[in-house]
């Protein structure tokens, strides 16, 4: 018996008008220079453009959504890059794009991301992009705006309160005490976030909250007269603070159930970015365009998804419903290749193969097109619209890949249609190429006979 049985129509044949219907559609992708004119042309006016990605080890991805970023930048105006990072680590490359290092390389500039999985933002595709950001906003002259780099997720609640602390210790020593005094709150459960989250949870300790939340507080009543640079190190601090505060309920609702600590974590997110956008816009005097990067799962409107019928929402819905046509959504999907990945947390990121895209899904549909990567603009699907309305399942690999529970640990149900404004599909990618000695390694997983070949 085919194990993948179990999903209804999971093995049928397609319908040959569903195929030609999304062959007409697709714009095969040839030429780097030319390939994404369509997608700018479907982009239009929208500030809020979210390139997503089926898993985070995929080159071709990676080297797309950098070729993607650098056009907005130059033609369209683009003025920051908000990545699914840490907004402290990511912090540290936007001084080096600002060239306020103006000795350090890159490669120092990416040693802040310290965390696994490291190669998620410590490859060489990520050094590319920084560097000609560097370039491109030293060529624009000492006053011009300048094009930044920052994170968006919540992960650092430790490196944000030292931050928080250590942005107050010059200006105001008396507030740095306060400060310390209240995040010292967390220092019985040693540097593991997760500890203090699973003693909250439980009731084995008091809560963190109403530590963090003052602290934002008081940032928040800091008045700056000082110019440019402090009103940036205040709002730099502020959402440190912020992050404090969000990361603090993000563990302690950590043990109460997926959906609860997603929605806080991508709701973060979500708010994050439309304080950098309202930030950067008072900063340069006009609405600020930002390019957003993160998995499909956080960009994909989670409402044509089986995780939003669980209550899940997650960044590219909230910011759907909170700026509208504002915001574009780009997925990217693949059949078959090689990935960065690890096999479980906190392990070494392997070279690993990806197994063929099981039969019914949204990449098995793609692979029968027969071109070897296309950009699909939902706008251009006509008739063959509808038939992929009907919810197939889709792919995402995380930071994590397993082979050999494919089914259950990487898919899910989704109206891709209603996912995403466009999609570019890569038949078979490589393996993004990480910076470390320690990922990458070549390591073969299970034969595609698994498991009638055990």
């Amino acid at each position: 018996m085919n194990p993948f049985d179990e999903d209804k129509g999971n093995t049928r044949d397609f319908r040959p008008e569903l195929i030609e219907g999304v062959r007409t559609a697709a714009i095969a992708l040839k030429d780097e220079d030319s390939d994404f004119d369509a997608l700018l042309e479907g982009i239009g006016d929208a500030r809020f453009v979210l390139l997503g990605e089926a898993t985070h080890g995929t080159h071709e991805f990676y080297k797309a959504r950098a070729a993607l970023t650098r056009r907005l930048i130059v033609e369209r105006g683009f003025s920051a890059v908000a990545v699914e990072a840490d907004w402290p680590d990511a912090l540290r490359l936007n001084q080096y794009v600002h060239a306020e290092e103006l000795g350090e390389e890159a490669r120092k500039a990416l040693d802040t991301f310290e965390r696994f999985p490291r190669w998620m933002w410590r490859n060489q595709e990520v050094l590319e992009l920084v560097e000609w950001l560097r370039a491109h906003n030293a060529a624009r002259g000492k006053d011009a705006p300048k094009v930044g780099f920052y994170g968006l997720d919540l992960y650092s609640l430790h490196a944000s309160m030292r931050e928080v602390v250590r942005y107050l210790e010059p200006r105001d020593p008396v507030a740095a005490a306060r400060a310390r005094d209240r995040y010292a709150c967390f220092d019985r459960y040693g540097t593991d976030p997760q500890a203090y989250g699973h003693a909250s949870a439980y009731g084995f300790a008091d809560t963190c909250e109403s530590a963090v939340v003052s602290q934002l507080m008081e940032l928040r009543e800091r008045v700056v007269r000082d110019g440019v640079r402090e009103e940036d190190a205040l709002f730099y601090a502020e959402q440190n603070a912020r992050l404090a505060r969000d990361a603090e309920a993000y563990y302690r609702t950590l043990y109460a159930g997926r959906d609860e600590s997603w929605n806080l974590r991508d709701t973060h997110m979500a708010d994050t970015a439309d304080a950098l956008a309202e930030y950067l816009g008072h900063r340069h005097g006009n609405p600020a365009r930002l390019v957003i990067w993160a998995h499909n799962s956080h960009l994909g409107d989670a409402r044509a998804t089986q995780m939003g019928d669980q209550g899940e929402l997650n960044l590219g819905q909230l910011l759907r419903e909170r700026h509208g046509k504002e915001t574009y959504n780009v997925g990217f999907t693949t059949y078959s290749g090689t990935v960065i990945a690890a096999r479980e947390w906190d392990m070494p990121g392997l070279r690993r193969r990806v197994r063929p895209a099981l039969g019914g899904s949204y990449e098995a549909i793609f692979h029968e097109v027969g071109l070897p990567g296309f950009l699909l603009r939902m706008e251009d699907l006509g008739e063959a619209g509808s038939g992929l309305r009907e919810r197939r399942l889709e792919r995402a690999i995380g930071v994590i890949y397993a082979p050999h529970s494919e089914r259950h640990s990487h898919y899910f149900y989704a109206d891709l249609p209603a996912q995403f404004d466009a999609v570019l599909h890569y038949d078979v990618t490589s393996a993004v190429h990480p910076l470390d000695r320690d990922a990458g390694h070549e390591e073969e997983d299970a034969a595609d006979t698994w498991p009638f070949g055990m």
